[in-house]
């Protein structure tokens, strides 16, 4: 059995901390108004254009991956703050930190490529 340590539940603090603060706007919004018809429940666009139906799929997927490379930017500096000393500890936080930067990045693009390309050819 292994035992808990003071980084473990700190991390599992703050990776639950970080969920539920992604979370609050979600919950904040999700009020429903009775005379606004024109949005759908699920979140998903309610357009009858399998295009735009496409490209809103995709910003959502888009946004989920930027939140998880945000999570990991998060883990990565956490684990780098808290190595103490320990070079190989500080070395993977530092590893993480860069390759969630760097998702981050990919993520950013993705989302404006996918915007000019709807915009240049889809008229949305």
């Amino acid at each position: 059995m292994t035992s808990l340590t003071f980084s473990r539940i700190a991390l599992v603090s703050a990776v639950l901390a970080t969920l539920m603060l992604a979370i609050v706007p979600m919950v904040a919004s999700a009020q429903f108004d009775p005379d606004d018809i024109s949005g759908s429940a699920s979140g998903l666009p309610d357009s009858a254009d399998p295009n735009e139906f496409i490209v809103g799929v995709i910003d959502i997927l888009l946004g989920i991956v930027g939140l998880v490379a945000v999570l990991f930017l998060i883990i990565g500096g956490f684990r780098y703050v808290t190595s103490a000393g320990n070079e190989e500890t500080a070395e993977a936080g530092k590893k993480t930190v860069i390759n969630a930067i760097i998702g981050i990045v990919i993520v950013i693009l993705a989302f404006v490529i996918v915007r000019v390309v709807a915009t240049a050819i889809l008229d949305l």
